[in-house]
């Protein structure tokens, strides 16, 4: 027979407990691609920026998305930096090479706002 003083069930509540608030905190837990990319971010903060506002550089692009600025924009890598190029061609692709001219860093310099020069 199992003892039931207000011990046992004290310390078997508090077992469970402990057991769901380890399962809890490693599924709300950043993912390793989040903990990466926090790393890529705070890296980047700590470098000059790998591109110079006027200068004109091809790379290519990794993914279209709406920009803050409500159009859509290329987005893609110089050096591991990201660049966002707006005035981009209709038919413009994930994977196309194209040319864009630097006009402006973000505020920490963790990346740019490009405009489309042309296809590579």
């Amino acid at each position: 027979m199992i003892p039931s003083s207000p011990i046992v069930y004290g310390a078997g509540v508090a077992a469970v407990l402990f057991v769901l608030f380890v399962v809890v905190r490693r599924l709300r837990a950043p993912s390793s691609d989040a903990r990466e990319s926090k790393r890529a971010h705070e890296a980047a903060q700590e470098r000059d920026p790998p591109v110079e506002i006027g200068e004109t550089y091809e790379f290519g692009v990794t993914e279209l998305t709406d920009h803050h600025s409500g159009n859509e924009v290329a987005v893609g890598k110089v050096e591991g930096f990201v660049v966002f190029t707006a005035d981009i061609p209709r038919d413009l692709q994930p994977g196309d090479v194209i040319r864009a001219k630097v006009l402006s860093f973000n505020q920490g310099r963790t990346s740019a706002d490009a405009t489309f020069v042309t296809k590579a």
